[in-house]
């Protein structure tokens, strides 16, 4: 028997099928779900094709997208994934993680929507804790930052909503990818001289990655502000705009001094959160990484003055880059090996 993965967020959509306790398969897929709400149950049968998850797999849920703008409220955004999962899989195979860890059926998930909506932290953070009872859980993916305190295996997070989480500081909205380089600096630094930075949208936190190597073009998971390719070139021209500068003005150098700061005002503002939520659990000796900002993370955590251990060492890459689907997945398979609930 095999496990599927989901974590159903509102701009991607991420999978993975779990068997003997060993990530087998991982899918990752730019979505926006507010663009084509209707594609969402077709994309899951494709990419449980894609997995090779069959009809009788059990399927472990968690999600994110209930924020989209489709939607009015929580509620309502919950119950359409819920919708779509029953639709796209048979419904009592579908188990729903909330963020107190039991999985719940569809049934009664859809009765306690605040329950299980933006859960996905939670289940990465109960694998985590499972291999590393006490320590930092910094999650950077391509919109948010996760920074939960695990303290004798079990999340200690004092937030469960996405408002509790915001004040804090367990959830920072900084990623590795969508974020506006006008969230993260309002200054950058240009010949030596502070210039102020354009609000209008011209580049995200992937131009600056992109640019200085830490992500590949088939890591930008978005459609760039311009419309143009995601490639360091075109990344650079990007970033030019944000001083309202273009590249017949700005060399190389001077494109890396803007990327340089940016990237040096992300990382202080996350290692700033890291400091807060720390304050709160001083003991914890270090950091596990995980995410497709796991660069930002490990430079972050190490500036808080934390050991760093990476996810991706015992869960792989790809899996790790998913960690919330995957988690969910071998957090199910072991409850149903139990015959029980997900701790």
């Amino acid at each position: 028997m095999s496990v599927g993965g989901w974590d159903i967020g509102g701009v991607n959509l991420k999978a993975v099928r779990v068997a003997g306790g060993t990530v087998a398969a991982v899918r990752s897929r730019p979505f926006e779900l507010q663009r084509a709400p209707e594609a969402l149950v077709p994309l899951l049968r494709e990419l449980a094709r894609e997995l090779g998850l069959e009809g009788s797999d059990p399927q472990a849920v968690t999600m994110t997208a209930e924020l989209s703008q489709l939607f009015r409220t929580k509620r309502e955004g919950v119950a359409f994934v819920l919708d779509a999962v029953a639709a796209a899989f048979h419904e009592p195979l579908v188990h729903v993680l909330q963020v107190e860890g039991p999985f719940l059926p569809v049934t009664r998930a859809r009765a306690t929507p605040l329950a299980v909506a933006a859960a996905n932290w939670s289940a990465t953070a109960r694998l985590v804790g499972s291999h590393w009872p006490d320590a930092l859980l910094i999650d950077v993916g391509s919109t948010t930052t996760d920074i939960i305190p695990i303290v004798a295996g079990q999340p200690a997070a004092i937030g469960r909503t996405d408002p509790e989480r915001l004040r804090s500081g367990e959830l920072l909205y900084s990623g590795a990818v969508r974020t506006p380089v006008e969230a993260i600096a309002s200054v950058v630094c240009v010949d030596g001289q502070a210039s102020g930075v354009s609000a209008e949208g011209f580049a995200l936190a992937g131009d600056v990655h992109l640019w200085r190597g830490d992500l590949a073009p088939d890591d930008y998971c978005v459609t760039p502000p311009d419309g143009r390719p995601a490639t360091r070139s075109h990344a650079g021209e990007r970033l030019a705009r944000v001083i309202c500068a273009d590249r017949d003005m700005l060399s190389d150098a001077g494109i890396s001094r803007i990327a340089d700061s940016l990237a040096e005002a992300q990382i202080a503002r996350m290692a700033a959160s890291i400091a807060t939520v720390r304050r709160r659990h001083p003991a914890l000796p270090h950091a596990v990484v995980t995410g497709l900002g796991e660069f930002l993370a490990a430079r972050a955590a190490a500036r808080a003055g934390l050991a760093v251990v990476s996810l991706a060492e015992s869960l792989g890459r790809d899996a790790a880059r998913t960690a919330p689907a995957a988690a969910a997945a071998l957090l199910l398979e072991r409850s149903l090996q139990r015959g029980g609930e997900a701790p």
